[in-house]
């Protein structure tokens, strides 16, 4: 009988080293996230390995599943906790040992392996720790699994059958490498950055980017789990700002930013200027529409209004659905409509046959804009860049607002702008044309410009963003229409970032 979890625990005492501990909060929409040894001990995840393998048998899946860490101090004995708890419940574990997350997700192709569990906090600061979950690859758990499994562990309500076996997979990487590459070379010469944070990609990246023929500059490639110079998100203006340093220090065609785990991709065009992802994604519809007549693209409700208006897409008769943000949820839609790729804000990008199998891969995200670079000798990222219609946009700014509360807060923005929408009241000057209420609230104005509020579904934050197709002015005053509604409620705090 293993014991029920409980949401607390205090350390070094008897109870902290004999109970499992899990802060129900850590269960979010489509993975996992705790502070580890504040939110989650050992035991605990030796629970939450139990209620994986419970729950795969729930589902009628094989009791079989890869496993691998990223690099911080205290992955690999999370994973080891994690695979006891698995083999309790009866898994057959196959351990690839250091690894990025699109590893563990090819891993189960090339395996033939059903399920994942890779433990990785991705780009969240030190302390944090968490697992990426699925057992329909490649999609990962969304929030009916991530639901059924928060039961399960917090009611111990284990089917621990045993029978549960491990092997280690020796050399994995090089077999993740050889697939990225088989095939494929970039023939137009091209010098890179390739920026990892001190993150798990350091590892990998450069590797596979030098055999595709360009050159590489390596930036923060060492493995170090302090991350002293910032963190490795390529959302992070610390991150972003080194990059275009290196970039303009070397000559560099374009530079790239890793994040922690390695199914992300930021992109700095050889000028040093940050291209938001979303925009970069609309670069890489455009390149694919046009060998993919008739191609069918997925964005989440933070991305560009571009994708619905721009010439290009029309022409080629391409068609972009515009859907929740999340990695989960958009590998499932994108797998749904069988999609050429999809594009989230924050730099998950998935691309089916032939570039990808469906999951995100920021390494096959950097291969996607070299090929494109390929594809338009003589032109530079700035060019490309600059084809495309000007709008201004935030950055994706993260207002803090607690986990227990975040919810509710957002319940209250939607109804407040669904009253005003309603009621015919002006946002920051014009009428509102449409609410997009799909994840959060997308306000829409009648000139194209609008703003997003939603709740983070891995931190304990808010997300905004706001962009205008007309002006800088419009933009600012959407943001502080936005945020105004917003901060009619004190739980929302100070944001991570300002325009």
């Amino acid at each position: 009988m293993f014991p029920k979890p409980v949401p607390r625990l205090t350390p070094n005492t008897y109870a902290y080293e004999s109970l499992p501990m899990v802060k129900p909060t850590g269960f979010r929409e489509y993975d996992a996230r705790w502070l580890f040894g504040k939110e989650l001990n050992l035991m605990g995840v030796q629970a939450l390995g139990m209620g994986i393998g419970t729950l795969l048998g729930e589902m009628g899946k094989p009791r079989e599943i890869v496993t691998g860490h990223d690099f911080r101090s205290y992955s690999g004995s999370i994973k080891t906790a994690l695979i006891q708890g698995m083999m309790a419940a009866g898994c057959k574990v196959h351990d690839i040992g250091l690894a990025v997350t699109p590893m563990a997700y090819f891993a189960q192709f090339a395996l033939d392996v059903p399920a994942v569990a890779m433990v990785t906090a991705s780009h969240n600061e030190n302390g944090w720790t968490g697992v990426k979950m699925g057992a329909d690859r490649p999609r990962t758990f969304g929030p009916d699994e991530m639901g059924r499994l928060k039961e399960i562990v917090l009611g111990a309500a284990f089917d621990l059958s045993g029978g549960g076996s491990y092997t280690f997979v020796e050399d994995f990487p090089a077999r993740y490498m050889d697939d990225l590459v088989e095939g494929r070379t970039i023939a137009r010469k091209l010098k890179v950055v390739a920026a990892c944070g001190n993150g798990t990609a350091g590892a990998f990246a450069p590797q596979v980017l030098e055999r595709l023929g360009v050159e590489v500059i390596p930036l923060d490639t060492e493995l170090d789990h302090t991350f002293p110079r910032y963190n490795p998100n390529p959302e992070d203006m610390q991150m972003l700002h080194a990059i275009r340093d290196a970039v303009l220090e070397h000559g560099a065609d374009v530079g790239f930013g890793f994040d922690g785990d390695g199914d992300r991709c930021g992109v700095i065009d050889e000028t040093g200027a940050e291209i938001f992802a979303d925009i970069v994604g609309l670069m890489l519809a455009r390149d694919l529409a046009k060998i993919t007549p008739g191609a069918q693209f997925v964005v989440d409700v933070k991305s560009t209004g571009l994708f619905m208006t721009d010439p290009i897409l029309k022409e080629t008769g391409a068609k972009t659905d515009y859907y929740k943000t999340g990695h989960s949820y958009l590998k499932r839609r994108v797998n749904e409509l069988g999609a050429v790729a999809g594009f989230e804000k924050s730099g998950h990008f998935f691309f089916n046959a032939p570039l990808g199998r469906g999951y995100d891969d920021g390494l096959v995200s950097a291969l996607a804009i070299l090929q494109m670079l390929d594809r338009n000798p003589g032109r530079s990222v700035s060019d490309l860049r600059g084809d495309l219609p000007k709008t201004w946009q935030t950055p994706t700014m993260s207002p803090h607002c607690d986990d227990e509360t975040k919810y509710g807060v957002i319940d209250r923005v939607v109804a407040r702008f669904e009253a005003m929408h309603a009621a015919g009241e002006a946002v920051a000057g014009q009428p509102i044309a449409e609410l997009i209420t799909v994840n959060g609230v997308r306000v829409v104005l009648t000139d194209g410009t609008w703003g997003l509020v939603r709740a983070s579904s891995n931190k304990p934050e808010l997300v905004v963003v706001v962009e205008s197709p007309t002006s800088e002015a419009n933009m600012r005053a959407m943001f502080a229409a936005v945020d105004g509604v917003m901060r009619e409620n004190p739980e929302v705090g100070a944001y991570n970032q300002s325009i």
